[in-house]
């Protein structure tokens, strides 16, 4: 066998076949430069953006930007996407196809990459025939993932605020029951302050300060006192501490409502999706560096195994 496999055989070899390669080659190269141009594979044109998240609060173990990235997956923008471009007419795909969805899906998929960069960022690619419609699917994301975002956060700020909104108004209601329940102390008992008013009846009763000449009058007052003070007294403590807590609960439903009122931007973008004016697929001159050395390997094998039978055949010893 070693005669066979020396380097100046194996170059003897390859002149004796230099026609036959030579053929092959060009063939190859021919051949590979058809299929892969337009008229068989369609060129698509890309468009991306590059974005951070804001005004996103994550959620479980996910930072801001893995959250993003698993919203801009998600079905809902997805088919939002779809929906707003008719990409099934537009990339030609058959709705009576019994997998229409899930070539339509798939396609997709394909087409609309979301990555994470080395700093966190999040490029939204997107490959398609028309690189006019490439960008535009690129903006449509960033709006869509924004309405969502929105969406979701509304929904959270809502139920805070109806949560408040109860709190509030039921606080609100027990302080106009309070003070409904003082004004009738005050209207029919002439109860408007306990501890000022007992203070002025005693003076009165005992004779001292201007309210001497009045001292049926301040022991009318003393029985009202006695009777409805307390409840009076009780009323003005409960007043003051649901007045306190109804300041302190509106604050926090101001706030809530505030959130929920406010039109958020959930990203930043660093690098705005554009109309590329030259494709990204297919890279024809690899396909064809690609297929020519392919080709060339096969061929080379396959004079490998001829040369080799020819060989055993003239020099059945030396083979054996």
């Amino acid at each position: 066998m070693e005669p066979f496999f020396n380097s100046k055989t194996i170059v003897d070899i390859l002149f004796r076949w230099k026609i036959h390669l030579a053929v092959i080659v060009v063939l190859a190269l021919v051949i590979s430069v058809i299929l892969s141009g337009p008229m068989v594979i369609t060129p698509l044109y890309k468009s991306y953006a590059v974005v951070y998240p804001s005004n996103v609060a994550p959620y479980s173990d996910e930072n801001e930007t893995e959250q993003m990235i698993e919203i801009l997956n998600s079905g809902d923008i997805r088919d939002s996407v779809i929906a707003k471009f008719n990409l099934a007419a537009h990339w030609k795909i058959d709705s009576n196809y019994t997998h229409f969805l899930s070539t339509l899906y798939w396609i997709y998929i394909q087409r609309v990459k979301i990555s994470k960069t080395p700093y966190e960022a999040v490029n939204i690619g997107v490959l398609d025939p028309d690189p006019r419609m490439a960008s535009d699917m690129v903006n449509a994301i960033l709006e869509f993932y924004n309405m969502k975002v929105r969406k979701m956060h509304k929904d959270k700020f809502y139920e805070v605020v109806i949560n408040y909104e109860i709190v509030v108004n039921e606080k609100k209601r027990k302080i106009d029951s309070l003070r409904q329940r003082a004004e009738e102390l005050g209207t029919k008992f002439g109860l408007m302050d306990y501890q000022a008013q007992t203070r002025e009846v005693m003076r009165a009763l005992l004779g001292t300060g201007n309210q001497t000449g009045r001292y049926s009058e301040a022991v009318k007052y003393k029985k009202n006192i006695e009777e409805k003070g307390p409840e009076m007294m009780l009323i003005q403590e409960m007043m003051s501490a649901e007045t306190e807590e109804f300041a302190v609960f509106k604050l926090d439903y101001d706030r809530a409502l505030l959130d929920y009122n406010r039109e958020y931007t959930h990203m930043n973008i660093l690098t705005k999706p554009f109309v590329s004016d030259k494709k990204s697929y297919p890279i024809r001159w690899l396909i064809v560096v690609v297929s020519v050395l392919a080709v060339f390997s096969i061929a080379l094998i396959v004079i490998g195994l001829i040369e080799r039978t020819r060989f055993s055949k003239q020099f059945p010893d030396q083979h054996a």
